[in-house]
C-alpha cells in the first residue's frame, strides 16, 4: 500500500452531488442543494458509501417506499486504488444488481477536499438515459479528540 493508498483512509462527509451530461457538460443537482451521505475507507481495504436526497418522506405505502429507493445510493465491498481510481468488489449493495460487480470510481484528492467521479454511463435519473456521470464531492471528517 502506497501513501497515496493511505491518503483516502477514513471517514468523509458528502459536501456536493451533482450529475454531468457527457455532450453538452450540463450539471445538475438530481438530489437537491443538500445531500446527505458518508464515504468510508478503511485501513483495512473495505470502503462503505451512503448517499441520500435531503428532502424524504417515511415510507409506509408502495409510492413512498419507491421514492425512497430512488433518493438512496449504498453499497459497500473491498476496494483496491489503481493510479487515480478506485474499484470496488461490491458484497452488499442496495441495488442487487451490483452485488458482485467492480464499482469504478474516478478521483481526484486535494488536502482535505475528495472529489469522486463515475464512468460516463446512461443516466437513469434523466428521461431518455442519455449519457452522463456522477460527481460527488467529500470533505475529510475530523474526529474529536478521545474521551478518557
Amino acid at each position: 500500500m502506497t501513501e497515496r493508498d493511505t491518503q483516502l483512509h477514513g471517514s468523509w462527509r458528502l459536501v456536493s452531488f451533482e450529475t454531468e451530461l457527457q455532450d453538452s457538460k450540463e450539471r445538475t443537482q438530481p438530489w437537491g442543494e443538500d445531500p446527505k451521505g458518508a464515504l468510508i475507507f478503511g485501513t483495512d481495504g473495505r470502503m462503505m458509501v451512503l448517499v441520500t436526497a435531503k428532502a424524504r418522506e417515511p415510507g409506509n405505502t408502495d409510492e413512498t417506499l419507491v421514492a425512497l429507493f430512488r433518493t438512496v445510493m449504498a453499497y459497500t465491498g473491498r476496494y483496491r486504488i489503481d493510479g487515480d481510481r478506485f474499484i470496488t468488489k461490491v458484497d452488499a449493495s442496495w441495488n442487487e444488481v451490483w452485488n458482485g460487480t467492480e464499482q469504478e470510481r474516478f478521483y481526484t484528492l486535494d488536502e482535505d477536499t475528495l472529489e469522486v467521479r463515475t464512468a460516463w454511463m446512461p443516466n437513469p435519473l434523466v428521461s431518455g438515459n442519455p449519457i452522463g456521470r456522477g460527481v460527488l464531492r467529500f470533505r475529510r471528517e475530523s474526529l474529536p479528540p478521545p474521551t478518557r
